[in-house]
């Protein structure tokens, strides 16, 4: 009987030793430029949308959606009685909308999930609902952050994009990680940044096939942006310069930093675990808001995503009593409202957080080394702090470096500070992985997979 077997002819045999059909290179050319035009496209209007709901909200630069006003002056120069009433409606809004949205809509798609071989497409309209959601609660106030919003955006946009022109599966992946990037480096000028993201993060490879359309469509997304937001830099900062003391405590802090940073992922992590999916949603949502909205009655720097927070310590405008409350009060309520269930990054949360930490560092070694200056080191730990919360320390580095255009000199410290931190993060999570029953390496990937992406009550699992 296995005479009769048909046997596959040498030709046939060669075909399938053939690595699988790629697309045309044109078609690939143009994905990719239609991507960085998409992703651009929609990080811009996403700030836009996010710049206009503040204004409305608390008051503030009447006429000029970009205006010199910054988010931080808005609240602080409206009543407090407003702050309260805008954070009870912004608990409203979050509330009844991601409710609204795991009941009725289709089931959510991560980056992450989606990036995976055989990975599921992410819906549109879901995703383009969790991002609006995201961009609304942080415009009125949510401490969490802006940048999961575009980069779901610029995902999906890439994934339906490279599904219509037939690109392979490995393409597809490739794109959507592109598209995610993408939509990052044009909601924050940050170019470099985005492609590093894609990179380092997303795809773990620096090979040529994934740098050439990372760095094009992040390049081309940052230059589509510049048309609503202009070509400006996230942060001012005054011209530091490095001395001994600044690169002694950096290397010296590294090590602290990554502890805090190890600590803070791993809180946000549970509270995201442990957030309601049904009825309770609306409920602790609306609660955790107000609650917001009265601490924003005495601390008006609380409001947003950090940004605020870390301009005053960039620029060295923060004591230490004042940067040690935030600080405090930062972690809570990000931890608070990540269980309540809402949604948002902790990208420039986690950089605030640093940035405050350092605050407080350099004003207690003041007392024992005078020189350090608060502002300069303030850049140096949110560097640090950012590489080890989010598990991305080449991206760190840049995005600090193309967030406050610093002097080049503060890349040594920085460098200094972010390989100490990263360090003691690994050796942490090494240690604390056998106990939670897993092998070590894989405690590090869940602990990089929680900082990332954004679960909910209907995504699918990762």
């Amino acid at each position: 009987m296995s005479s009769l077997t048909p046997q596959p002819s040498p030709r046939s045999r060669a075909n399938a030793d053939r690595p699988p059909p790629r697309s045309p290179l044109v078609t690939l050319a143009l994905v990719t430029v239609l991507t960085g035009i998409g992703a651009g496209l929609s990080g811009m209007l996403l700030a836009l949308l996010l710049h206009a709901i503040q204004h409305v909200a608390y008051g503030y630069g009447a006429g000029h959606i970009i205006g010199e006003e910054s988010f931080l002056q808005g609240v602080t120069d409206t009543a407090p009685w407003r702050r309260v009433a805008v954070l009870v409606a912004c608990g409203l809004i979050a509330g009844g909308g991601w409710w609204a949205l795991y009941r009725y809509a289709r089931p959510l798609v991560s980056i992450s999930a989606a990036i995976k071989p055989g990975g599921k497409r992410m819906p549109i309209f879901a995703t383009t609902v969790h991002a609006l959601l995201q961009i609304v609660t942080v415009a009125m106030g949510s401490p969490l952050g802006r940048e999961v919003a575009p980069r779901e955006i610029g995902a999906a946009f890439a994934s339906w994009l490279a599904k219509r022109t037939g690109l392979t599966a490995a393409e597809r992946r490739v794109m959507i990680a592109c598209g995610a990037g993408a939509g990052l480096a044009a909601v924050y000028n940050v170019p470099l940044g985005g492609a590093m993201f894609v990179l380092e993060v997303l795809l773990g490879t620096f090979g040529w096939s994934v740098a050439v359309p990372a760095i094009s469509t992040s390049a081309i997304a940052a230059v589509i942006a510049w048309i609503g937001l202009g070509d400006a830099q996230q942060y001012h900062v005054p011209a530091y310069g490095i001395n001994a003391q600044l690169v002694v405590w950096s290397v010296l802090c590294g090590p602290l930093f990554g502890a805090a940073a190890h600590g803070f992922a791993r809180l946000t992590s549970r509270a995201r675990n442990a957030s309601p999916k049904d009825w309770r949603l609306p409920l602790y949502t609306l609660v955790n808001f107000a609650g917001i909205g009265l601490l924003a009655i005495w601390f008006p720097q609380l409001l947003g995503n950090g940004k605020g927070a870390a301009g005053l310590s960039f620029d060295d405008n923060l004591g230490i009593g004042l940067a040690a409350t935030l600080l405090v009060l930062r972690v809570f309520i990000t931890t608070t409202t990540l269980r309540a269930g809402a949604k948002g990054g902790l990208l420039t949360p986690g950089l605030a957080n640093g940035a405050l930490l350092a605050i407080v560092i350099a004003g207690l070694v003041n007392h024992v080394w005078p020189g350090l200056s608060p502002g300069a080191f303030a850049i140096v730990g949110a560097g640090a702090f950012l590489a080890s919360s989010m598990q991305m320390p080449i991206t760190a580095i840049v995005l600090i470096l193309e967030f406050t255009h610093a002097n080049h000199d503060l890349a040594i410290p920085l460098l200094l500070a972010v390989a100490g931190s990263v360090a003691t993060l690994r050796l942490l999570t090494r240690a604390q992985g056998p106990s939670h029953g897993m092998p070590a390496a894989s405690a590090e990937r869940e602990l990089r997979l929680a900082a990332l992406r954004e679960p909910s009550a209907r995504e699918s699992s990762d």
